[in-house]
C-alpha cells in the first residue's frame, strides 16, 4: 500500500469519477467502445476462452496508454469530455512512481539501477483497467473477479475509495486489503517473479462482489515490450540460488496458450 507517492488526491478522486461517470452512461453509449470477439482492449467483459469457463461479475475499459502512438483513440470515451486528458495525466505521473519503485527494488537486492527497468525496454507497454462491479444479489456465489495472478510485471491499483472486496491468498488463508482512499496497492506481477529469479512473489488476488453498492478500480498494468525476451537476472543466480526459469518472450501469448490448456504460465516457465 503506497501513500507519499506524490500524486494529488484530488487527481486520484477526478478519475475515480470520470470512471463513474462512464459506466453510468446508457448501454448503448458505452457499446460504442466495444471490443472485437478475440481483443483485450475496449470495453466488455471476459474474453471466453472456454465453454466451461466461468465469467466474472464486472465490465471493462481496457485502453493502452503507452507508447502514445499506440493508443488506440477511437476506443477512448468522449464522454467524460475529461477522461483522456485524466487518464493521461494520472499515468504520466505513475511513470515516476514505477521508476522509483524500481531503482527500491533493485536497491534491496544489491543490483546495478537499471537492472530490471531494462528487461522492460525503453517503451514498456503501460495498459489501464478500469473496472466496474455492480451490486451482486448472491456474492456468496460469484467473484467480481476469479483468483488469478496477474501476467505484468507491475501492477499499480487505485481502489474505490469506500467499498473493498480486493482479497490476497497468503499463508493458506484470504486476506483483505484494507481501502485506504489515496493510497495505491502495488502488486508485483509473473513477469517480475521470473525476473528476480522467484525472490519476488506474484500474489494470488480475487475481488469478491457486494449485495449493496457498486465498486470501481483502476488497474494499470506495466509490461515488457513483446520482442523483448526476459528472464532472471544473471545477479540473482548462483550455487545457493539456481536458476528456476526459462528465458521467455511475448508472455502474454505464452500465458494465453497456458490458459487455453488449463495450464498455469509460472508452473510452465519453471526449469
Amino acid at each position: 500500500m503506497a501513500i507519499g507517492h506524490g500524486i494529488p488526491s484530488s487527481l486520484l478522486d477526478k478519475l475515480r469519477e470520470v470512471a463513474k461517470q462512464f459506466f453510468v452512461l446508457p448501454a448503448e453509449e458505452k457499446r460504442k467502445y466495444s471490443r472485437a470477439a478475440n481483443e483485450v482492449e475496449e470495453y466488455g467483459q471476459d474474453r471466453v476462452v472456454s465453454e466451461k469457463q466461468i465469467l466474472d461479475w464486472s465490465h471493462r475499459l481496457c485502453l493502452k496508454v503507452f507508447p502514445e502512438d499506440q493508443r488506440r483513440l477511437n476506443f477512448w470515451p468522449e464522454n467524460p469530455s475529461d477522461f483522456k486528458d485524466i487518464l493521461h495525466e494520472y499515468v504520466v505521473k505513475l511513470k515516476g512512481v514505477m521508476d522509483i519503485l524500481f531503482k527500491a527494488m533493485e536497491k534491496a537486492l544489491n543490483l546495478v539501477e537499471g537492472s530490471f527497468s531494462s528487461q522492460f525496454g525503453d517503451n514498456s507497454l503501460i495498459k489501464a483497467r478500469f473496472n466496474f462491479y455492480p451490486p451482486c444479489s448472491r456474492p456468496d456465489m460469484v467473484l467480481g473477479v476469479k483468483a488469478h495472478s496477474d501476467r505484468s510485471g507491475t501492477t499499480v491499483l487505485l481502489q474505490d475509495d469506500e467499498v473493498g472486496g480486493l482479497q490476497i491468498f497468503k499463508d493458506d488463508k484470504w486476506i483483505n486489503v484494507p481501502v485506504i482512499p489515496h493510497a495505491l496497492v502495488v502488486n508485483l506481477g509473473d513477469q517480475m517473479q521470473i525476473m528476480s529469479n522467484g525472490i519476488f512473489k506474484s500474489p494470488l488476488h480475487r475481488v469478491l462482489t457486494n449485495t449493496d453498492k457498486l465498486r470501481i478500480s483502476v488497474a494499470t498494468f506495466n509490461t515488457p515490450k513483446p520482442d523483448k525476451e526476459i528472464g532472471p537476472l544473471g545477479q540473482l543466480i548462483d550455487e545457493k540460488r539456481p536458476r528456476l526459469y526459462i528465458n521467455v518472450k511475448n508472455f502474454a501469448a505464452f500465458n494465453y496458450e497456458c490458459f487455453q490448456k488449463g495450464k498455469v504460465a509460472l508452473e510452465e516457465a519453471k526449469i
